[in-house]
């Protein structure tokens, strides 16, 4: 008996786990958290940061000093009198050298090129964050269509288990003759007419849920519950730190720094040299022939045919460019940002409408119900006004959907994330 009531108990825990995995929930921070983590686009975007970093490395690189070892023998034999110039070539030399190259420049050059890679970096730490917002911002609406579809089927199923009661009552008060045949048959038409939109939304949520997958990198068509979206309205005070408006702050600090790089081309270029080794051709004592040089490499730009302050002036002209686009891009975000809070509050007047219209057909459902059980009601009459409820809910669901579609679209222009 013990033997039997422990299986029991084991069977009824494997149901209860089944029972809950089946009933799995999954909220937007975990397809958003999927999506970023499979988007090979962001995944570029971290190497592409890395190897920047990794460029900045060697370019310091370059400053340091420039070691090499040279080894190198030679001959050039006079045969029959025929050969060389023994005074030129020597007849024969043996060289072993290492040689050392140090660049000797300015603290501004220096800087000017680590602020080059700087700005590299953050260009594509601003790509990658604009990269993740578009991500984002696809992945909430995709959740909140199909959390719309997912809304739609809890409300349809209740009116289906509500037609299916009351078509029950309605058959039992037509077989008393209370009611015509007809009625009952236009009644159980609008059942099944219910049976299929519910079966019809429930494809429609599958649909959807399998497309969030897909959005997400994911590989899953498992029908799961998503919990309801909190996604609340965020606006930032202050306009210069948009993200996108950050864009154009970036390119201006690039053609500012380009100006430097300019002007440093044209900067005197000095670098120390300096060798130690052997190096012989063997005419006189050639054991004593190790030895070391130093000296001093200096270059000077003299002309280059006015090259410099024509770079300047294109340099000017794409300032001039980044300048105009960034004022176009302030007026139409602005426009846009009004258009959107336009539309969001043409939304809450549109609810406010719905749900006093919602009051009044619940109203009289509750109505027709009462009056069904005693034969008053009219069936056709119900039966519009059964289907102006459903469209009522639907129409709410729409309009909470689209409000919060619009509140997703104002939060990825307006917020800084």
């Amino acid at each position: 008996m013990q033997t039997y009531s422990r299986k029991l108990k084991i069977c009824l825990i494997f149901v209860l786990l089944s029972i809950k995995s089946f009933s799995q929930e999954k909220d937007l921070h975990y397809f958003i958290e999927k999506a970023q983590t499979n988007s090979p686009l962001i995944t570029d975007f971290n190497n592409q940061i890395k190897s920047a970093a990794l460029d900045s490395l060697l370019n310091k690189s370059i400053y340091k000093p420039q070691i090499t070892g040279d080894l190198n023998a030679n001959y050039a034999p006079v045969i029959n009198g025929f050969g060389y110039d023994a005074a030129l070539s020597n007849g024969q030399s043996v060289s072993g050298l290492i040689s050392i190259n140090q660049k000797i420049i300015g603290k501004n050059q220096i800087n000017s090129q680590s602020e080059t890679f700087k700005l590299l970096k953050d260009g594509l730490v601003l790509n990658k964050k604009i990269a993740q917002k578009d991500l984002k911002k696809l992945i909430i609406s995709q959740y909140i269509t199909a959390s719309e579809s997912s809304e739609q089927i809890v409300y349809n199923q209740k009116m289906a288990t509500l037609l299916k009661n009351e078509v029950t009552i309605l058959k039992k008060l037509t077989q008393n003759s209370i009611y015509k045949q007809t009625d009952y048959l236009i009644f159980n038409a609008t059942v099944k007419q219910q049976e299929l939109i519910l079966l019809q939304l429930k494809h429609q949520y599958q649909n959807d849920l399998a497309l969030l997958n897909y959005l997400s990198g994911e590989t899953d068509t498992t029908f799961v519950d998503l919990k309801k979206p909190d996604i609340a309205l965020k606006n930032i005070k202050n306009e210069d730190k948009i993200i996108f408006l950050k864009q154009f702050e970036v390119d201006s600090l690039k053609l500012q720094n380009q100006k430097k790089l300019i002007d440093n081309m044209y900067k005197p270029s000095l670098a120390l040299l300096g060798d130690a080794g052997y190096n012989s051709s063997f005419a006189y004592q050639s054991y004593k022939n190790f030895g070391f040089s130093v000296g001093l490499g200096l270059s000077i730009p003299i002309y280059d045919g006015n090259q410099k302050t024509l770079q300047h002036q294109k340099n000017d002209i794409a300032i001039a460019t980044s300048l105009a686009y960034k004022n176009n891009f302030k007026k139409r975000y602005n426009q846009q940002i009004l258009i959107l809070n336009q539309k969001l509050k043409q939304v809450d007047a549109i609810e406010e409408q719905l749900q006093s219209q919602l009051i009044i057909s619940e109203a009289l459902i509750e109505a027709n119900k009462k009056l069904l059980l005693t034969g008053d009601a009219q069936i056709t009459d119900y039966v519009i006004a059964i289907g102006n409820l459903i469209t009522i809910k639907n129409n709410i669901s729409q309009n909470n959907s689209n409000k919060l579609q619009i509140i997703n679209e104002i939060n990825y222009w307006s917020f800084n994330e």
